[in-house]
């Protein structure tokens, strides 16, 4: 019988560097990786910019023209009063995008920027010439992608008015696992209509309320 210099030992150190050398091959390949999955991470949490969101909101528009309200003590204190006290109304200059078409008004849209757990969101919220929320989309979300609400959630604040149905107490489902952010929704929903109803962008044969 020959004798077996190379063993056990050596056929463990073979199947180690092997191991070791895949190992390599994985961090290499996620380190390639990383830059992708950190652009779509980008991607999906600043999802629109201001004027994309404004033509996917206004596709028939003529005119979209930006405007700037600017609110006395009074009238700021009128929309928070009309938002409710779970709503926090600090804005005293409010700038909004008034659509025409056929010189008529065919909806505004706000941009309501606000912290969802500690990190911001950004919606735009249109309001309707009956004063009804028309669509909203989700321009910014810094919080991680788990936390935030699909578009199907946010479908069910179309049509609705300020009134006691806009409320996770009232009509709104809440969302499981993104309470904070679908609180955060109705909120900055209840705030633009408030401050809409204050600022009236459509009254006047212009369109301009103020």
């Amino acid at each position: 019988m020959s004798a077996n210099w190379g063993g056990p030992g050596k056929r463990r150190t073979a199947v180690a560097l092997r191991l070791a050398a895949g190992s390599r091959g994985l961090c290499l390949a996620l380190l390639l990786a990383l830059p992708t999955v950190l652009a779509r991470t980008a991607r999906a949490q600043a999802r629109l910019t201001l004027q994309e969101a404004l033509e996917l909101a206004f596709p028939s528009a003529a005119e979209i023209e930006r405007r700037t309200a600017f609110l006395s003590e009074s009238e700021r204190e009128a929309a928070q009063l009309l938002a409710g006290d779970e709503v926090a109304v600090d804005e005293r200059v409010v700038t909004f995008y008034l659509a025409k078409s056929n010189d008529s008004p065919i909806g505004v849209a706000y941009f309501d920027s606000h912290r969802v757990r500690t990190l911001n969101e950004i919606l735009m919220i249109v309001v309707t010439p009956e004063d009804r929320i028309g669509r909203i989309e989700v321009l910014k979300f810094s919080e991680p992608p788990e936390y935030r609400v699909p578009e199907s959630w946010l479908e069910q604040l179309q049509g609705k008015e300020l009134n006691d149905e806009l409320s996770l107490k009232g009509s709104i489902v809440n969302m499981t696992g993104a309470t904070l952010t679908s609180a955060a929704a109705v909120r900055a929903s209840r705030r633009v209509l408030a401050l809409h109803a204050v600022i009236r962008p459509f009254e006047g044969k212009d369109g301009q309320g103020r």
